[in-house]
């Protein structure tokens, strides 16, 4: 239950020995914003944008924030940005256990337990677990004791054949989910260690009973395994699970924090997994009864 350190610092993605200008403008391409727009976004000309780009003038601290921050930069950037331009850091990045950080661990501490009986977890950038409440662990259930070794990871958790995967009735509809949730990320960050986790995860053989058509049970409702039950209708995707010869349906709710200003805060989040449906709610509600 109680938040972990995360594991060494991720590098910024941002290539070393390039100047701030070829920098800023790769940001700019890959948001597809023109120099004009830009320039307008952030109260200056396109003129003066085109020289910071090619080198010829060298951007006050104030505008390398600026710039970054309309073209939606991560916090982790930013201060690479910033390095390039020839300033420090603006943004910290303070270790989860350093006791600056206590009122946020013991903050998310209380909203994962207070959300029990339903599952809710905190993930850094890079889905390493840091925190879980007990939701979280009945879900975890019989995996594999190789992917409950620290540092966990809630993609190979989840997507692994000796994890979560063959408990996922609608398997293949929640892998494409997550990867294509890692493919935004990716696009957004440019994160390698993301990257390479894509990979890997994508690579996991799809559990068996899914590979000549439908899985176990797809298409019936939720509920007992074998229980004549009428489907639910959902408003979104649902994570449906067996456990315990039912099955469970939750909507997984993710949450950041608004304006970080510490590289660390800005790459954690809170997934919190809502009942989908009644059968779901009674039975869990059931288990602290």
């Amino acid at each position: 239950m109680s938040i972990v350190a995360a594991g060494p610092t991720r590098p910024s993605t941002t290539p070393a020995g390039k100047g701030v200008g070829p920098l800023l403008r790769g940001w700019r391409e890959q948001r597809r914003v023109s120099q004009l727009e830009l320039a307008l976004r952030a109260d200056s000309s396109a003129r003066h944008i085109s020289f910071i780009e090619t080198g010829r003038s060298r951007p006050s601290e104030e505008m390398v924030l600026r710039l970054a921050e309309h073209l939606d930069v991560p916090v982790r950037e930013r201060n690479a940005l910033l390095l390039a331009a020839g300033y420090a850091p603006h943004y910290p990045e303070t270790p989860l256990d350093d006791p600056s950080m206590d009122a946020l661990r013991q903050g998310m501490e209380r909203l994962i337990q207070g959300y029990e009986p339903y599952p809710a977890l905190v993930v850094d950038a890079t889905y390493t677990v840091l925190a879980a409440n007990r939701g979280i662990a009945m879900l975890l259930e019989g995996v594999s004791e190789s992917l409950l070794a620290p540092p966990l990871n809630a993609m190979r958790l989840t997507l692994h054949p000796e994890g979560l995967a063959p408990r996922i009735r609608n398997h293949r509809e929640w892998r494409d989910h997550l990867l294509a949730q890692m493919e935004r990320q990716i696009a957004l960050d440019r994160s390698e260690p993301l990257r390479a986790l894509h990979e890997e995860v994508a690579a996991y053989p799809v559990p068996e009973q899914e590979r000549g058509g439908k899985g176990k049970g797809e298409g019936e409702g939720e509920g007992e395994l074998d229980g004549d039950v009428e489907p639910v209708p959902c408003f979104a995707l649902p994570l449906q699970i067996e456990h315990g010869g039912r099955v469970l349906s939750f909507i997984s709710s993710i949450s950041t924090f608004n304006t970080p200003m510490d590289v660390t805060v800005a790459e954690l989040a809170i997934e919190t997994f809502l009942p989908a449906d009644p059968a779901t709610v009674k039975y869990l509600q059931s288990l602290v009864s």
